[in-house]
């Protein structure tokens, strides 16, 4: 619960300042909705596996771009899937990872719609299944939830680029490279007798993203 309080102060904050901005006209605000697809994998997993590969995935959610002139600030909120998939003593896994993000994106206009954009993004892990070792035995089980082996929230940087073309529509390719270790027991021994979950080195989200915006209206001119 608290962590959806936190989700929802970055855009109170910046509704109103872009709320203020646009009464003197200097700002415009934008709202609408995007979705896509994600290819996400882990660093850290080569510890453990013998060759890894992309999880492909989707995400979808909200956004709001504040505009002035050359440049905009735009807070999400999205949900997305994120994970990998590897090879381990000849046999295939995956880890399916769910994330609440919320990225805030400063975007620098070229030309018309041209942008590049970078910002921060912290992650609230909601969901995770994946295989567990038996360490006593090397046992592997998989598809069990290994959320108590992650750390609950995960920061991570986004870079990219996109075009947003007059009558709403927009598009965007990022990559979200993670900073934040999100592997709780990096080093150390699982509080459990017998399990661990596959990642025992430092493990981050690494995710290229391909979306598709739709403004669904907009406040000033």
């Amino acid at each position: 619960m608290n962590n959806m309080k936190n989700s929802r102060m970055p855009f109170t904050f910046l509704l109103l300042a872009a709320t203020s901005l646009t009464a003197f006209g200097q700002a415009k605000i934008d709202f609408g909705l995007k979705g896509g697809w994600n290819f996400a994998s882990l660093t850290g997993v080569s510890s453990v596996a013998t060759a890894t590969k992309n999880k492909s995935g989707y995400h979808y959610g909200a956004y709001a771009m504040i505009k002035m002139t050359k440049f905009a600030i735009q807070p999400e909120i999205l949900f997305s899937q994120q994970g990998e998939s590897y090879s381990y003593l000849g046999a295939d896994y995956g880890t399916k990872l769910d994330y609440v993000n919320i990225p805030v994106m400063v975007k620098f206009y070229l030309v018309e719609g041209l942008n590049l954009q970078v910002g921060p993004q912290i992650g609230f892990v909601t969901k995770a299944i994946g295989s567990v070792k038996d360490v006593s035995t090397g046992a592997i089980t998989t598809d069990q939830d290994v959320k108590s082996f992650l750390n609950s929230s995960d920061f991570s940087i986004a870079v990219g680029a996109g075009f947003d073309l007059p009558f709403g529509l927009n598009f965007t390719a990022r990559y979200n490279i993670g900073i934040s270790d999100i592997n709780k027991y990096t080093g150390t021994t699982p509080p459990t007798s017998t399990q661990s979950w596959m990642g025992t080195s430092a493990s981050k989200n690494q995710v290229f993203q391909f979306s598709l915006g739709y403004r669904l209206f907009k406040i000033g001119n």
